[in-house]
């Protein structure tokens, strides 16, 4: 362990206390996933690989409405789970199966056995008239995979949209009386980190109830693969996501929208040929988040401080990997000690 880090109680006055930015944890329950790879998709975006990322193939909807209705009732008697319908386009499936799919789990919502229900779609498949509809037999959150708000970056990736589209999407699932999830993927063809800074603060400006953030990564049978071989598409490196990522992080935090996901859950049989990439990309991002956080900080400070105290359960995230953050810190003048308050603190020294 470095130097700088200890288990000794700190020492020194007091300038600041403060709780960790991120948002209160929202209680979640066990989800139960149901996967619908391209199911109901008006087009193949240029980024997409639904059943490798899924790691489902595609299947009739009767026979994944049928194993749905058989899970539900052999665990009857379970904790309290939330279903949750990913992949394809689940307000654009062929009636009545986005009618037929909600009532199935509303049987289950009316016992307590299923805590919420939600949905993944396009921004552009979302109607006020179906939206009531859905509520009322049980849906509660909608996730809109809106990727970006800008016109450009959505054009490049041939999402078949605009940004004016994407908001009008959010805006109709809250005006419905539901819950909001907004998925970005920085780092789409033709965007910059400016632009995606733009989309988080955007998004940060809805309200919504949770957001993912899933850097693009160049999959093996995509378009985007054949643009990356052919030299036209260049993704982001891991060291400028992580620089975009974490003040995106902090914008979402400040506005109190906590982060339900940060990165490509990599199933088995995802072949990713290139992109910002990383077993714990989230630690990196949450670390570096939290260091610009401490370092906005200081200048509130009536003198300057030399000791930061952190929870001893924020170890790893406060200094990063092997410690790597901490000469960053000793850089602003701080030492690091372990303490068993829930906050952290700044303190003068002494």
């Amino acid at each position: 362990m470095s130097r700088s880090v200890t288990l000794s109680p700190p020492l020194g006055r007091i300038l600041l206390r403060f709780p960790h930015p991120e948002p209160p944890k929202v209680l979640r329950f066990p989800v139960l996933p149901v996967f619908l790879p391209f199911a109901g998709c008006p087009r193949r975006c240029i980024f997409c690989d639904q059943a490798a990322q899924t790691g489902q193939a595609q299947e009739p909807l009767e026979a994944i409405f049928a194993r749905l209705e058989t899970q539900l009732e052999e665990t009857a008697d379970a904790h309290p789970q939330e279903i949750a319908f990913y992949g394809g386009t689940f307000t654009a499936l062929p009636e009545p199966w986005p009618r037929r799919f909600i009532e199935l789990a509303g049987r289950f919502l009316d016992s307590g056995r299923i805590s919420r229900v939600r949905c993944s779609t396009r921004p552009d498949a979302v109607d006020a008239i179906q939206l009531a509809e859905l509520k009322s037999l049980g849906l509660s959150l909608v996730e809109l995979g809106v990727q970006s708000f800008d016109d450009a970056a959505l054009s490049a990736s041939l999402r078949g949209y605009n940004g004016a589209t994407a908001r009008l999407g959010c805006e109709t699932v809250l005006a419905a009386g539901l819950d909001l999830g907004i998925q970005l993927m920085p780092g789409l063809p033709g965007q910059t980190p400016d632009m995606f800074q733009a989309d988080v603060a955007c998004a940060a400006s809805l309200r919504p109830q949770l957001a993912r953030l899933y850097p693009c990564l160049v999959l093996e049978g995509t378009p985007l693969a054949e643009l990356w071989r052919a030299g036209s598409f260049e993704p982001w490196s891991l060291d400028a996501a992580v620089a975009a990522l974490a003040p995106a992080l902090l914008t979402l935090w400040s506005a109190g929208v906590p982060l339900a996901r940060l990165g490509l859950v990599e199933q088995e049989g995802l072949a990713v040929l290139a992109g910002p990439r990383h077993p714990a990309l989230g630690q990196l991002v949450r670390s570096r988040a939290l260091l610009d956080f401490i370092r906005s900080r200081l200048p509130e400070l009536p003198e300057s401080a030399q000791v930061l105290s952190i929870p001893r359960r924020l170890q790893g995230e406060a200094l990063g990997q092997k410690n790597v953050l901490e000469r960053e810190y000793n850089a602003l003048g701080l030492a690091v000690r372990l303490w068993d308050e829930p906050d952290l603190a700044l303190r003068a020294a002494g």
